[in-house]
C-alpha cells in the first residue's frame, strides 16, 4: 500500500514545480470565490449576496479552466488556446457591467455599493492575471491589457452614473490589482518554463558526455587501425600481384600482412582494455566535480592509494554507474561516497537522499541501483571478477545506499580512512 504523499515524492524537480504553479492558479480562484464572493454575505442581503456570489464562482471557473489550458500551451503541449482566452474576456467584461449595473438599479445603499464595487474590480483583476498568461511572452501587450482593462472599466463606471473621482478611483484600483496578478502570473510561468529548460540543459549534458566518450573511443580505435589495415591492404594486394608472376616474393609479403594483423588485434585488445578499466581516484574527482555541477552537495571521504588496479577498476564503475543515476533518476540533495579499508577488505559506499518512497522494482538498464536493473547486474558482475560483493538498498526514510565490498590481498595497504 502506497503512503499518502508518494504520489507527489515520485515526481521530479521539473514535475513538482509544475505542480505547485498549476495549483496556485487554482488557488487564485479559490481566493477570488472566498475573498470577494462569500464575503457579499457580510455586507448586503443574501438574495443579492447569492446573485453576486454566484457571478463570482462563474468567473472563477472559467478562469481555472483557462489558466490549466494555458500553462498547457506554455510548456509546449497544446495549441494557443485563443478561443478560451477571448472567452475568459468576454466572461470577465460582461460580468463587471452586470455589476456596475447593480450598483445602479439594485438596492440602495453604501454598503450595497462597496459589495458590488468589489466584485466589479475583483473579476476584472483576477481574469486580467489570467489573460496576462496568454500574452506573457510580450511585455508590451501584458501592460496593455492591464491598462485597457483599467481604462475601460473606469469609462464603463463613468457611463453607467459613478462620478468621475468615483471611476477614477476604480480604474487605480484595478491598475494596481492587476498589475500585481498578471506580474505573479507572468513570473510564475517564467519560473516553471526555466526550471524545465535547467532540466533539459542537465539532460543534454549527459548525453553529450556519453557521445563525446564513443567520439574518443571512436578516434581511437581509427588511430590504431587506419594505418595498419590501410598497410595490410598494400601489402595484400602486392602479394597478389607477385602470386600471378609466380614470384616467391609473396609469401612473404603475406607473412608481413599477418604480422600487422595480429599486431592490430592486440593493439585493439589494449584500446578496449584501457576503456573498460577505470580509476577509481579519477571517478570520486570526476563524480565530486559532476554532482557540484548538477547543484548537489558531494562529499568524498577515502584513500585509493596502493589497491590493486583490478580492485580500483570494480568500485570505479561502482561509482560511475551509481553517480550517474543520482543524476538521472533521482532528486538528490546530498550524494556521500566513502571509501574505506577495514582489516583485509575495502568497503565502498555512496549514499543519496534522492531515491522518492515507494519506488518498485525495475527492469530498466539504467534503473537506480537496487531496483533489481541490470545497471546492477553488471556491477555484480564486475565486482564478482575480484570476489567482491554489492548492497543496495533503502536504509532509512528517502535515503538510498550502495554498498561494495571487496576483499584484499595480504600485500595490500593497512586499514587507514583520509578525509579527501
Amino acid at each position: 500500500m502506497r503512503r499518502p504523499g508518494g504520489w507527489w515524492r515520485r515526481k521530479n524537480t521539473p514535475e513538482k514545480v509544475e505542480t505547485y504553479t498549476r495549483w496556485s492558479f487554482h488557488f487564485f480562484g479559490v481566493c477570488e470565490i472566498g475573498g470577494i464572493g462569500l464575503s457579499t454575505y457580510g455586507q448586503v442581503g443574501p438574495g443579492l449576496a447569492t446573485v453576486l456570489s454566484v457571478m463570482v464562482v462563474v468567473h472563477a471557473a472559467v478562469c481555472m479552466a483557462t489558466a490549466s489550458r494555458t500553462l498547457d500551451w506554455t510548456l509546449g503541449r497544446r495549441p494557443w488556446p485563443g478561443r478560451r482566452l477571448w472567452t475568459l474576456g468576454a466572461v470577465t467584461a460582461l460580468l463587471a457591467i452586470a455589476a456596475v449595473a447593480l450598483v445602479e438599479h439594485g438596492p440602495r445603499g453604501a454598503e450595497v455599493d462597496s459589495a458590488v464595487l468589489g466584485v466589479f474590480v475583483g473579476v476584472q483583476g483576477f481574469g486580467v492575471g489570467v489573460l496576462a498568461l496568454g500574452v506573457h511572452d510580450r511585455r508590451r501587450r501584458v501592460m496593455g491589457l492591464v491598462v485597457g482593462f483599467s481604462f475601460g472599466a473606469g469609462l464603463v463606471a463613468f457611463a453607467l452614473g459613478l462620478s468621475w473621482l468615483a471611476a477614477l478611483i476604480t480604474a487605480c484600483a484595478l491598475v494596481l490589482g492587476g498589475a500585481f496578478l498578471a506580474f505573479t502570473a507572468v513570473f510564475s510561468v517564467w519560473l516553471l518554463k526555466a526550471v524545465y529548460a535547467l532540466d533539459e540543459a542537465k539532460e543534454t549534458r549527459a548525453r553529450l558526455a556519453v557521445a563525446e566518450e564513443r567520439l574518443r573511443f571512436g578516434r581511437d580505435l581509427h588511430d590504431v587501425m587506419g594505418r595498419n589495415l590501410a598497410v595490410i591492404a598494400l601489402k595484400s594486394e602486392l602479394a597478389v600481384q607477385l602470386s600471378r608472376r609466380g614470384r616467391p616474393e609473396a609469401v612473404g609479403q603475406m607473412i608481413e600482412a599477418q604480422r600487422i594483423a595480429q599486431e592490430s588485434q592486440r593493439e585493439v585488445r589494449d584500446v578496449v582494455r584501457g576503456y573498460r578499466e577505470v580509476d577509481l581516484e579519477v571517478e570520486l574527482a570526476g563524480a565530486r566535480g559532476v554532482l557540484s555541477a548538477a547543484g548537489i552537495v558531494a562529499e568524498v571521504t577515502g584513500e585509493t592509494a596502493g589497491l590493486p588496479a583490478e580492485v580500483q577498476s570494480a568500485l570505479g564503475w561502482v561509482v560511475r554507474e551509481a553517480t550517474t543515476n543520482v543524476l538521472r533518476h533521482g532528486d538528490a540533495k546530498r550524494v556521500a561516497v566513502a571509501v574505506r579499508m577495514p582489516e583485509g577488505r575495502v568497503v565502498l559506499t555512496v549514499e543519496n537522499d534522492g531515491v522518492p518512497d515507494g519506488t518498485g522494482p525495475s527492469a530498466d538498464a539504467d534503473a537506480p541501483a537496487g531496483t533489481g536493473g541490470s545497471g546492477l547486474a553488471g556491477l555484480r558482475e564486475r565486482l564478482s571478477v575480484v570476489d567482491g560483493t554489492l548492497e543496495a538498498g533503502t536504509v532509512r526514510k528517502g535515503v538510498f545506499r550502495v554498498t561494495a565490498e571487496v576483499p584484499l590481498p595480504p600485500h595490500a595497504p593497512a586499514a587507514r580512512e583520509v578525509a579527501s
